[in-house]
């Protein structure tokens, strides 16, 4: 007699790590093609996806994200009590838990961040890389000074919703020059869950790939507001790398009618320029022409989130933040935030870019 042959089953718990591979590999084909990626993906998939998600999230008060975020904690506690009480195997605990993260990852690049793996913003911009030397440098570092100072505004009646249709004005008026799609679904402000926490980190906003949702800390200074929104903004429109977040936070404050979204934008940037300029011989002439109420403010930033950081919780974010940001193929991590002061002296020099989208060169 025959023997019966053992039918072949798939091990459908392995449908999703599968899944999660290919995925990976087509994070590495994306970024080998960011022509490829910046055409079809974020220029017509991902648009889709930011429409149909932030629709669903902007009804809710509260973010989406957060939860999604708790429940993962949860089942991480859940399923380790379990395990210990021996009411589930090792293996199905190993099994579940790599379904898990699968999906989570799938879900991540799918929904948002193969938007890492476009073309960079000189690129997508026609924005002329520009090869700066010290003279130019200064000479940006003194207009920005100056129009800082020619900005400053007191943030009195400040009003977030107000603040939020200006920044949303000028993102609508800049869109052919942003290379953005507009409207690309809803942008309605949420504050973050555990502020407090978050504010220990250092971190004042965030952007939620899950659900489509921005993200900005409660302890936010007013003056801070205008800028820190138009950047977590530009991750909605699928900005990814955060020296080109920062260079559209700006622009967009900058060209915008509103002395608030001016001064927030000017003053954020400054401290960049600060950061990168305080070695050079005639930095303290130029640093001499700010003005006391521009100090005073920036003196209350510092203060402000030094009083809230606490320094193991900030060393932690700010390692996980930076392997985050490698793993995606931003070279320089958190680094990468000052990046915008090349954005910005590429803008300042560039005047045939300005000419043709009528630019104010700030």
């Amino acid at each position: 007699m025959k023997k019966k042959q053992k039918k072949y089953h798939f091990p459908f718990w392995l449908l999703l790590p599968l899944l999660a591979l290919l995925t990976f590999l087509g994070t590495e084909w994306l970024a080998a093609n960011p022509q490829w990626t910046d055409a079809v993906y974020s220029r017509q998939i991902y648009p889709g996806f930011a429409s149909i998600l932030s629709a669903i999230s902007a009804v809710l008060p509260f973010s989406l994200d957060d939860l999604f975020y708790i429940l993962l904690i949860v089942c991480a506690f859940l399923l380790t009590g379990l395990l210990i009480f021996k009411k589930i195997s090792l293996k199905k605990t190993g099994k579940t838990v790599l379904n898990i993260v699968a999906i989570a990852y799938i879900l991540f690049y799918l929904f948002w961040g193969f938007n890492y793996f476009r073309m960079d913003l000189n690129n997508r911009l026609e924005l002329a890389t520009q090869q700066p030397d010290t003279e130019d440098f200064l000479n940006v570092f003194e207009k920005l000074v100056e129009q800082t100072n020619l900005s400053h505004t007191a943030f009195k009646n400040f009003s977030k919703s107000e603040i939020d249709s200006l920044v949303e004005k000028s993102y609508q008026e800049l869109s052919p020059v942003l290379q953005i799609g507009y409207p690309a679904g809803k942008r309605p402000a949420k504050n973050i869950t555990f502020s407090r926490f978050f504010a220990q980190a250092g971190i004042s906003g965030y952007y939620g790939p899950f659900f489509n949702e921005i993200h900005l800390n409660k302890n936010l200074l007013p003056v801070e507001y205008p800028f820190v929104l138009a950047h977590e903004k530009a991750h909605q429109f699928g900005i990814t790398g955060e020296s080109e977040a920062n260079f559209y936070a700006w622009l967009v404050c900058t060209q915008s009618e509103s002395e608030k979204l001016k001064y927030s934008a000017n003053l954020m940037i400054l401290r960049y320029f600060i950061f990168q300029g305080f070695r050079l011989e005639k930095f303290p002439e130029i640093i001499k022409k700010l003005d006391e109420p521009v100090k005073n403010d920036m003196q209350k930033i510092r203060e402000h989130w030094a009083n809230l950081r606490n320094e193991k919780i900030d060393r932690a974010a700010t390692k996980m933040n930076d392997a985050y940001l490698k793993t995606n193929k931003i070279e320089e991590g958190v680094k990468d935030y000052r990046g915008v002061v090349k954005h910005v002296m590429d803008f300042s020099l560039d005047s045939a870019f300005q000419k043709k989208w009528n630019l104010n060169s700030e």
